[in-house]
């Protein structure tokens, strides 16, 4: 089961690369870069919000779909497997998270707080991207890539997915560390989603 859920969310990511390609939008070599964005941490009464950005190797589809068998949306795997996943995907992608802090959500408001830390991510994997695959309510903006904004893109993408275990377990160890400088509000427990 969870090996044909990893086909379907590597397929569509490959479909929509190819509409890219087909597009006219494409590197010399003739390859698309692909990255997926998702966030945490948006709903939350404390800590910022985290996004994710995760761009990998569309050479080795077969190699992803192997060493990242239980991928799915971060909401529907254990704390435990969202660790092992979060080591696997450091290892065999590029990836960036980007953080918006309560301060930066109360002044901008938490769209704009959301795009700010998308914007960040995607600095930090020092890669250009032709797609960016986002979850619902995140934006580059600007002149940068493609964009593609999926409703529960989480459950859809390869990338996005890959994006949302990233987010939500840099924010839970963010909210973790917290804890012990904020003592009596239980933030190691109530990390939010």
């Amino acid at each position: 089961m969870a090996g044909s859920l990893v086909a379907d969310l590597l397929s569509f990511d490959l479909s929509l690369a190819e509409d890219t390609l087909f597009s006219g939008r494409k590197r010399e070599s003739g390859r698309i870069v692909v990255a997926g964005f998702d966030e945490a941490g948006r709903g939350a009464l404390a800590g910022p919000v985290a996004v994710g950005c995760v761009s990998f190797d569309l050479e080795r589809v077969e190699d992803l779909a192997a060493e990242l068998p239980f991928l799915d949306d971060s909401k529907r795997v254990t704390p435990n497997r969202r660790e092992v996943l979060f080591e696997r995907i450091k290892g065999i992608a590029r990836f960036g998270v980007g953080f918006s802090s309560a301060a930066e959500i109360d002044r901008l408001g938490i769209v704009r707080a959301a795009r700010l830390a998308a914007s960040r991510a995607y600095a930090r994997i020092a890669q250009p991207v032709d797609l960016a695959l986002l979850d619902r309510g995140l934006s580059l903006g600007g002149d940068g890539p493609i964009e593609v904004v999926l409703t529960r893109g989480d459950s859809r993408s390869f990338h996005i997915a890959a994006a949302s275990i990233i987010a939500k377990v840099a924010r839970d160890r963010l909210m973790r560390s917290l804890d012990s400088r904020f003592p009596g509000y239980s933030l190691s427990r109530h990390k939010g989603y």
